[in-house]
């Protein structure tokens, strides 16, 4: 069967960012397609699973920022779908109390005003149960921080899109895209054509941008997704309102750690190692590398009394990283009316319903709401250059 149309936007990918930009764009009356190459829903790419961290707590000021807005963009779908998307928990951040990066956190959350609990080593345990704070360690929690439903988000937001007049057409991988006044994208189904085009196909981003003539400096890697077990069912649980938590820095580890209360798997709670190995993303099951689950056992073993340290469940999930780990949001450097929203770098889910707004904005060359400095693509260039 081959299909065609003319389109005012195309929108390539339908993981949360693809698919809030799609809404947003349908939201503004703009006749809008939203193409996915595997049939949805799927779990190849970043943004399947019943669960994410909501947070303000953030190194940068930026983010704290967007995410102000971001929370009543969230409150908002779900007030028009009829649908609860966020729970709030709170989020525990553990680490070197004398560090840089714990330091940054507490810092940009006083500096933006969030409501925020310190917890000094004498009270934390009455606060926290179940859980070792390191000697050293400083610990607070955001108050505004919670649980995303992602799986529920993907489908309630395309659903928005589509009660919009918006088009889904999954099971369509595209094979070509041809850019001009007009820009021309083939999939394995079809052609079709639009004023504007937006990329955000995760993983898969620069195997598209390569026939638009560009590369981005993304590495895609491989992350294990574990749930570990409750020695005492419910210790963990969202229910007996545990928070989500994020560990800077530990004795085991420089990278984060992360966990989220036992929810989608009862008496299993979610524990990751916030990086992964290289990977292609179209053989993703061919990387085998365990050594972060080591590492997880050794943290959990310490910290974590109430959980056997040893993976019940292990998933994967992708993440596409910048070197910096900050957004990609650009026009593409050539043709102003492609537009490039990628290298979420493990940390975009949250940021849903703002980056499809600010797409949605680049795309109509309207003024974008934000400074976007920080994800310009020439960040990535000038680097390469002062180092020739």
């Amino acid at each position: 069967m081959s299909t065609s149309g003319d389109f005012d936007c195309i929108v390539i990918g339908a993981g949360v960012q693809g698919s809030f930009t799609a809404y947003q764009l349908a939201k503004k009356n703009k006749k809008t397609l939203l193409l996915e190459q595997f049939v949805l829903p799927h779990s190849r790419g970043s943004s399947h699973g019943q669960t994410r961290i909501i947070r303000k707590a953030y190194e940068q000021n930026f983010y704290t920022h967007m995410m102000e807005e971001c929370y009543e963009l969230w409150a908002q779908l779900e007030s028009e779908a009829g649908v609860k998307l966020y729970r709030q928990t709170g989020l525990l951040v553990m680490g070197p109390e004398k560090s840089e990066n714990y330091q940054n956190i507490k810092d940009t959350l006083q500096t933006n005003k969030v409501p925020m609990v310190v917890l000094t080593h004498d009270i934390f345990s009455q606060h926290i149960p179940n859980v070792n704070l390191a000697k050293g360690d400083g610990a607070l929690v955001d108050t505004t921080a919670g649980v995303l439903f992602a799986d529920r988000t993907l489908k309630t937001v395309q659903g928005q899109f589509q009660k919009l007049g918006g088009v889904i057409r999954d099971n369509e991988k595209v094979t070509d895209i041809k850019p001009g006044p007009v820009v021309r994208v083939s999939t394995s189904v079809g052609v079709y054509h639009a004023k504007s085009l937006v990329i955000t196909a995760g993983p898969w981003a620069n195997k598209l941008l390569a026939n638009t003539g560009l590369q981005l400096p993304l590495e895609v890697v491989k992350i294990n997704v574990c749930y570990w077990k409750e020695k005492v069912p419910g210790s963990y649980s969202m229910k007996q309102r545990f928070p989500c938590f994020v560990q800077t820095e530990c004795l085991e580890s420089k990278v984060h750690i992360y966990g989220l209360p036992s929810n989608e798997y009862p008496g299993l709670m979610k524990v990751c190692y916030h990086m992964g190995s290289k990977t292609d993303p179209d053989q993703r099951d061919l990387q085998k590398d365990r050594s972060d689950i080591e590492i997880l056992q050794h943290y959990i073993a310490r910290c974590f009394p109430g959980l056997i340290p040893e993976p019940a469940i292990v998933e994967s999930c992708l993440y596409t990283l910048t070197p910096d780990h900050h957004f990609v949001l650009d026009y593409h450097p050539a043709y102003s009316n492609i537009v490039i929203g990628a290298g979420f770098s493990g940390h975009g889910f949250k940021f849903g319903p703002i980056i499809g707004k600010l797409l949605c904005e680049l795309s109509l060359g309207e003024v974008p709401s934000y400074d976007l400095s920080p994800f310009h693509i020439r960040r990535f260039q000038s680097k390469r250059n002062s180092a020739l």
